[in-house]
């Protein structure tokens, strides 16, 4: 309740001060609520079934000057033991463009590739192995430089490890990660993708080749990602990766039906992907829908969806073998305070 008071207070104050100095200045929230049965090995798991509150988190976007502008979004979670305020925070940045650069600082979105990795986890309803052991928000500063036509941009970040917790407690040093990413669109492709070089431990490193493709036609779309990773030489290509594929169809504007597959292996014997853990090798495969029941509005969103895994996990991953899932909600976004120049 405190926490909660905490976000109100301080969204009364940004208000305050935008209503004063902001000439652009945008609030709005969103909430997704689900109603889950999981089963393993065909046993009804009755202690994680049932309705379930997904997602609630505030957002803030504005402008305090010409190309100075600034975002936050904050989810209202339960806190935990050790955790802060800003654990709860996925971005608070603010940023400057000038031309074709652009400038941030502030706790950010940690810059790797992959559409899967790039997506709200209010749109996510089933995720690979990968995708639930990121910690992909992290404090960093980055430098983004558009290119040709500015379809096309290039960005370099340095910001603190998504494993720096898994290492903290036990070396009591902080952990980096250097990022390169492009995104750019050419017609019906685009893409999402990076090379990064993130610390596991204190001076040892993990490298990523994070591929992400999506390929548009007039009803249909293909989110394509495979992301190779090596903390070796000698393991450098094909022994740790992760692919994902996501398949839509659009018979209107209301209506999303898809496909899902993802695959993470990981068959190295040196432990330093903390990500995908060695010894994994599981896929998940599931379909679903998206309906917007309101005509010519996405701010209400109904979906279901099913999926299943299998494969072979280790102590300590998120994803279990002969698991099924079956998920169906709602999803609201509501604006409340939009400002415009």
């Amino acid at each position: 309740m405190k926490r909660i008071l905490f976000i109100v207070s301080l969204l009364s104050a940004s208000l305050t001060m935008s209503a004063q100095q902001a000439e652009v200045f945008r609030l709005e929230t969103e909430v997704r609520i689900d109603y889950m049965q999981e089963y393993q090995e065909g046993n009804a798991q009755d202690a994680v079934s049932g309705f379930q509150g997904k997602s609630f988190n505030f957002r803030i976007d504005g402008q305090i000057a010409d190309g100075l502008t600034y975002s936050w979004r904050q989810r209202v979670n339960r806190p935990g033991k050790n955790d802060s305020f800003f654990d709860a925070t996925d971005w608070a940045t603010i940023n400057y463009s000038l031309d074709r650069w652009t400038f941030s600082g502030g706790k950010q979105v940690v810059a790797i590739g992959g559409y899967e990795y790039d997506m709200s986890p209010i749109n996510c309803y089933f995720s690979s192995e990968y995708w639930h052991n990121i910690g992909c928000y992290q404090f960093g500063a980055s430098a983004s430089y558009a290119l040709g036509s500015k379809e096309d941009k290039l960005m370099f970040q340095f910001c603190e490890s998504p494993f720096r917790r898994n290492a903290l407690n036990v070396t009591g040093k902080e952990m980096f990660a250097y990022n390169l990413m492009w995104t750019g669109r050419h017609g019906f492709f685009s893409t999402i993708s990076s090379v990064n070089m993130i610390e596991y431990l204190p001076g040892k490193f993990i490298n990523y080749i994070a591929l992400g493709s999506r390929y548009e036609g007039d009803q249909v779309a293909l989110e394509l990602d495979v992301m190779n990773r090596a903390v070796n030489a000698k393991d450098f290509w094909g022994k740790d990766m992760s692919v994902m594929a996501d398949f839509s169809w659009y018979p209107s504007d209301r209506l999303r039906l898809f496909a899902k597959v993802t695959y993470d292996f990981n068959r190295c014997e040196e432990i330093g992907d903390f990500g995908v853990l060695p010894g994994t090798d599981v896929v998940r495969a599931g379909v679903g829908l998206e309906f917007y029941p309101l005509k010519n509005m996405k701010n209400l969103r109904l979906h279901l969806n099913g999926c299943y895994t299998d494969g072979k996990c280790v102590e300590g991953g998120a994803l279990r073998p002969h698991q099924t899932i079956i998920d169906g909600g709602v999803t609201w976004r509501m604006k409340i305070i939009d400002l415009k120049r």
